[in-house]
Order: C-alpha cells, then structure tokens, then sequence
C-alpha cells in the first residue's frame, strides 16, 4: 500500500483529480440510481438486475483500470474511460431525476394517515347563538365532523344546556336552518362546495360560522384496503369533486355529482364504464339505508359511497379515485389537447345565456360574463383543459340533462385515457405529474399502481401493431322521473328512478368482464341495411323491472277506491269518520269521501305498511271553512297530476320527464339543481304512524 501511494504521488496531479472527482460522482449517482431503481417494484426486475451489475462492473473496471494508468501514466486511456464515465453519471441524474418525481408522485396521490377534520357551528347571518338556542346536528356517531366533532365543540365552547335536535339527514337539517327551525347547525368545513351551488340552498350565502372546531385524526378512507392485484380483473369507483378550488382537500366528506364505476380487465385489455347518475333515488348504506338521491352518500365520505354503490350493483369495489375535475383543465392542457366529438345541443340557453346554437357553458371558475362562457361548435375537435370541462360539467343544454352529462364525462375520460398512451415525451411527464397528483387521492398504493406496467406495455404494443388501445364498453341506465315528497309534510324533490332490468344488463356485463360470471354467446344475428348501424350501449332500451311508487293523494276519492288500492299494494287500511270539530275536516269535500291521509302524497311506498283516511261525515253540512282547513281544495287532485298519483288504481306511473329549461312543469315541481337534496324521511315513525295524520293544510303542503 505504502508503495502504491508513494507511485500516486508521482502520477500527473490534474489527471489524479480528475480521476477522483469522476470516481465520487459516478459513485454517487450509481448509489442513487440503485435506490431509484430498487422502488420500481414490479417493472422490468431481471433489466434492472443486469442494469445494476453492469454499472456496478463498470464502477470497479473505472477504479482499478484508471488506477494503473495513473501509475503508467497512460494519460490517453484515463481520458476516454473518464469521459465514458462523466456521460454514464450524467445519464444516471437524469434517471434519477425521472424516477423520483415518478415514485414521489405516485406516492403523493395515496391517502394520508392522519388529516385535519373541522366541524363549525353556523348560523344565518346576524343570528346570536344564546343559552335558549336551538342547534341541529346529524345523529349518526360515524359521522366524525357531523356528529363526533359536533359534541366535542359543545363541550369545549359550554354549549350543553342548549337544545339539541338530532336529524338523519344533512338536507333535512339545512331546511330547518334556511327556515328558521333551529338557530345553528353542524357542518363540515366544506358546506358551502357540498351544498352551496343548489338552488334550494341559496340562503346558505348568508350564513356565517359562530364557531369552528377542528381535530388532526387518523383518516377513516385508510381502512379502505384491497389485496387485489391490478393484473387481474378489478373495479374502481371514479368519484368527481366538482370544486371550483384548484386541488383536493383532505377532509372526508364532498359532493358527488359524478360516480362512475369502471370494470377492467388486463388479460383482454377490455374496460367498462357506468356513469351513475347523481339523482337516482337509491338507500344510503350509511343512513340505516334510507331513500335519497345517490349523491348526498358523500356528505358522509367516501365510505358511505362505496358501500351505497356496492349495494346497488351487487358489485365489490376494489379501488377508488377521488378526482377534482377542476384537475382536468390542467392535465387535458398537459395532453396538448384531446380529441372529443362535441354533442349537438337540444336547447339554445344556458344559464339564461342565448348559446345560438353551439355549446356553451361556464368556464372553470363558472363566470357567466361574455369572456368567461366557453363556446364550442358541434363534432369532431380537438380541446383544450377549460373545453373539456366545460363539456363534462354541462347538462342544462341537454334533453336527458344529467344522463348526457354523464355520457359526455364517458367521452372526456376515454379521450384522456388513449392521449396519455400515445405520449412520446418526457418533457411531458412532469407536468403530467403535477397536474395528476394535486387533484387525485387513492386508495390504490404505490406498488400497485406500478404493477400496472405490464399491461400499459401491453396497451402500447397493442396500439403500435394494430392501431387499437383497449376496448371500452359504454353502458345506460334506463330511467324514469320520480318525484318524491322528503318527509311526510317536507317538499318535493325531483329524483329519478330506475328499471332494474337496465341495471341488471349493466351489472351482467361488468361482472362478465371482472371473470364472474361467464359470458353468454350470442348465437344469433339479424341484419338490415335499411337501418343505420349504432353502436349497442348496455342497458339501454331496457324498461323492465318494478319501479318505485310513491303515495298518490286520495283527498276527494271514495272509500272504495281506496281500499282496492290499498289491498293491491298490501297496505293495511284504518278509516275514521270525522265531523268539523275534527282538526282533519275539509270543508270543501263532500260528505263520504276522503278529507285527508295520513301519509301525504309523494312519499316513497316502500316502508309504508299501514294508513288510516279520514272521512267527512255525511251527516255534516259544511259550513264556514275552519281555520285548520283552510287552503285545503282540491287543487290537491290537480296538483297532484304532475306527479302521476292521483290514480290509486295506477299507483305510481312517473314517465321520463326530460330536464328541459322551458318545461312548464318546472313551475310546479323543482328542477334538479333545485334539489340535489336527497335525504328522503318517508320511512320515519311519523310517515308510518297512522295515529299521525297529516293535517289538511299539511297534506297539501307541497312548497319547493
């Protein structure tokens, strides 16, 4: 050793420096790009094996071979091995500048242990919270911010002798804040994205937050878990944060206008895709399974909207993305642009906007003024992040209003999905990246998502061979409009029922792709050539199936009637005659019909097993209109024809009814961005209590 130093120091000092300096970087680079190379798990094993015993010979050659030509003063030779050398560390900082910002952006978009959870108390403005105010709050105990945040924001601010009435809905409880019910209410901090933008809640504008309580916890989503390799068929719920925030918020609950289930199998490359609609009247998991609208499942988090979804399609959910489609302006631009065939409108105004023909909607920021409306002609283009937004959010110009949005989502989807296989840059990749991993949490780890390689391998092969990158089969919900009453004496909400005969044909095709079931080949086959050929989306055209009923109004029927309706649906039937000293008389019917009920028309039928009418005497002569009554006419009869229920004999016959801006109905029953609350109450001991009539007042209640 002491000679082998005694020769160094005589070799030429700036080729030793060079030699040293060369054997530092290459070594610390190579250390890293192992390390970068090992979190790869997954992908390529055996080439990154040989990469690494390659370069890990080549770090050994460089030191010996480099030392004995310093010692041979073989200047020649040192130079072009450090030069080789200096190339392959440069090489390497690039690797591992790719790969980190790869692994790290994989790994940012994962669920976080623990997040800040808020409740806040709130008010409506200029409303003082005292000793004898009455506070609303949500009575499931799973419910962190509605509930368990709730008591501990009492105990902490001395709240406790204050009234406490417990709702199981959350739209129910804004309803009562909104009309002066109840002076304060627990919500989370994002109330004003989940229930601000509906109409029905435009007083939430002036509210005000009295107090605010917030708890770092463990994340309730991080229970959600999945043993199920993405090699093998699986299933993700896509769940849409329609947010005007650039970003996602940690916080368990959100708004879910959009749920799309997708099904995707990697050994045949074939994927399904179901767009839920947001106002399908389904039971909540959550909420001890009561009817509501689908979406109000994710004012109680993610949680709630698996398990909602999973009952209604009998259908294990293995993974889940969580998107803030404000996202999508970002990654579409980071694309360069999609390619998407732009649907013709029905209608011509959007947001009291004259559109003159061509698609129109709000930008990002949903600004209405002339510089911030987006305009699109119809058919095939290419767009831009805000066009494809736009076109994702907009269902006002559309017949089937929120099913054409869903279809249109399906498009933008697909188009992302087939531009980011054809990517051929890595320049794009970082900002990619960056637009992806702010707006996306999963539940998918980072191993997972990387064992994904071999299959988009696969799709870009597949794509490169015969021009095809996978194949996605759309699908239809057949629906029909299904206005339902929100409590036995609430307002209407105008939700959508569907054929389970369309949702099964769905659920078929699904399960088929996921490999449980086995497909059923279809042996026959007709052809027209008078017909134009479509595409065939599953479930459409299939209307088979019960649909949901709700309680038609039999005020001014006969008893008769009734009872036939009553024994055809299996509901136990109490009849009570009454005089006009009785609170449920009704001056303006004639003796021996029907002056009230006890369950008001519009409620969902499904848990309603027993209602007592009640009767004019026939030995009353009306009189004067009591006071009880007053209001109380039959415009309850024709009113009640837009809901379908005035027929007993029918029961509930609800029609697809088309969100059109112009219907005149729109007058009479609540569009849908007037009521995307969801909670139905029809199922609570006040809706089945036959000793709780409704008054004749509240039975024709039916204010939006």
């Amino acid at each position: 050793m002491k000679v082998l130093l005694n020769k160094l120091k005589k070799a030429n000092k700036i080729f030793l420096i060079i030699y040293l300096i060369t054997f530092i970087l290459y070594l610390i680079t190579y250390i890293l790009l192992i390390k970068n190379l090992l979190s790869l798990t997954g992908i390529e094993t055996a080439i990154r094996i040989i990469v690494i015993i390659i370069f890990g010979i080549w770090l050994i050659v460089y030191f010996l071979w480099n030392l004995i030509n310093l010692i041979l003063k073989k200047h020649i030779k040192i130079a072009i091995t450090t030069a080789s050398t200096i190339i392959f560390a440069i090489i390497f900082s690039f690797a591992n500048y790719y790969i980190n910002i790869l692994y790290t952006g994989i790994s940012s978009i994962g669920e976080k242990e623990y997040i800040l959870y808020t409740t806040n108390l709130v008010t409506l403005n200029d409303t003082e919270i005292t000793d004898n105010s009455i506070l609303g709050m949500i009575n499931n105990s799973d419910d962190i911010e509605g509930n368990v945040l709730a008591k501990e924001l009492i105990e902490k601010e001395g709240l406790n002798n204050n009234e406490i009435i417990e709702y199981s809905s959350y739209y129910e409880m804004i309803f009562d804040l909104l009309n002066g019910e109840v002076e304060g209410i627990f919500l989370n901090s994002n109330y004003q994205t989940i229930f601000g933008s509906e109409e029905a809640f435009e007083g939430l504008e002036n509210t005000t937050i009295a107090y605010t309580y917030s708890k770092e916890m463990e994340n309730q989503d991080t229970t959600i878990t999945s043993n199920k390799k993405l090699t093998e068929p699986f299933s993700i719920l896509l769940m849409g944060v329609d947010s005007e925030i650039d970003g996602l918020n940690a916080n368990a609950a959100f708004n879910g206008d959009t749920l799309m289930l997708i099904t995707f199998n990697p050994k045949t490359l074939n994927a399904t895709m179901f767009s839920i609609p947001r106002d399908t009247y389904v039971p909540i998991a959550c909420n001890n399974n009561r009817y509501a609208k689908i979406n109000s499942s994710a004012a109680y988090g993610t949680s709630c909207v698996i398990d909602t979804v999973e009952q209604l399609t009998d259908i294990t959910i293995d993974y889940y993305v969580k998107i803030n489609f404000k996202g999508v302006v970002d990654l579409v631009d980071a694309l360069g642009g999609i390619e998407v065939d732009i649907e013709a409108p029905d209608f011509n105004y959007n947001h009291g906007i004259n559109c003159g023909g061509k698609f129109c909607e709000q930008n990002s920021d949903r600004n209405t003024s002339s510089s911030g409306m987006i305009y699109l002609d119809p058919g095939l283009q290419l767009i831009n992040g805000e066009e494809a937004l736009a076109y994702a959010r907009c269902r006002h110009l559309y017949l089937q209003s929120d099913i054409d949005r869903n279809k249109h989502q399906q498009q933008v989807v697909e188009a992302i999905a087939k531009k980011a296989a054809s990517l051929d840059s890595l320049s794009k990749i970082e900002e990619i990246l960056n637009a992806v991993t702010k707006n996306i949490t999963t539940n998918i780890s980072s191993e997972q998502i990387l064992s994904l390689y071999d299959v988009l391998k696969a799709m870009i092969s597949n794509s490169l061979n015969d021009g095809s990158f996978l194949t996605i089969e759309k699908t239809y919900l057949e629906y029909y409009s299904l206005p339902v009453r929100l409590s036995n004496n609430g307002s209407f909400t105008s939700a959508i029922g569907y054929y389970p005969g369309s949702l099964e044909a769905i659920t078929k095709l699904m399960k088929e792709n996921l490999e449980l079931e086995n497909h059923e080949m279809i042996k026959t086959f007709s052809f027209d050539a008078n017909e134009k050929y479509t595409t065939k989306v599953t479930g459409q055209g299939i209307t088979t199936g019960n649909k949901l009923e709700t309680m038609p109004n039999f005020i001014g029927l006969s008893v008769g009637e009734v009872e036939t309706w009553a024994s055809n649906h299996n509901i136990s039937l109490h009849t009570e005659f009454i005089d006009n000293t009785s609170p449920y008389y009704n001056a303006n019917i004639a003796p021996g019909l029907i002056a009230n009920q006890s369950i008001s028309n519009g409620i969902l039928l499904n848990n309603v097993s027993e209602l007592t009418i009640y009767i004019n005497s026939s030995s009353t002569t009306p009189e004067e209109p009591n006071t009880p009554n007053e209001g109380n006419n039959n415009d309850d009869k024709e009113e009640n024809n837009n809901n379908d229920n005035n027929n007993p004999d029918e029961g509930n016959n609800n029609e697809t009814t088309p969100d059109n801006p112009d219907d005149p109905l729109d007058d009479i029953l609540p569009s849908d961005d007037e009521n995307n609350d969801s909670d139905n109450n029809s199922e609570s001991s006040e809706s089945n209590n036959p000793e709780n009539p409704t008054t004749p007042n509240e039975a024709n209640d039916q204010s939006t």
